[in-house]
């Protein structure tokens, strides 16, 4: 996470997911990666770090991310849960101009350029 005091938490998956939306994302916003799972002594020290910031969740629409999912319902219970459409399946495929909507529902700036595109 940076040095300096972002507010906003966006967790995802994998490294291709935090770098596909970083691309996206035009605000200061922290991106930490679960790498498909979580350690409860990790999880802990999320506890501990993020309780006072915006959190976001953005997982993959499989069961491995609905395990995650389920876990931070219940450990974030305040957390903004953010759905990718199903028949994308994972984050890190999704199309940007849908990943750039999905984050600006969430009220997360993003780059106009990505709302622009195509599908």
């Amino acid at each position: 996470m940076n040095d300096a005091y972002v507010d906003k938490v966006l967790i995802v998956e994998g490294k291709s997911d935090k770098n596909k939306v970083m691309s996206i994302i035009k605000e200061p916003l922290d991106i930490i990666c679960t790498n498909g799972t979580i350690s409860h002594s990790k999880l802990d020290e999320w506890i501990d770090l993020l309780e006072d910031k915006d959190i976001y969740i953005l997982v993959d629409a499989d069961e491995s991310g609905e395990k995650l999912r389920k876990l931070f319902k219940r450990e974030f219970p305040n957390a903004e849960h953010l759905y990718i459409d199903r028949m994308y399946r994972e984050v890190a495929t999704a199309p940007v101009q849908h990943l750039a909507t999905v984050l600006l529902g969430a009220n997360i700036d993003v780059h106009k350029e990505f709302l622009e595109m195509g599908l």
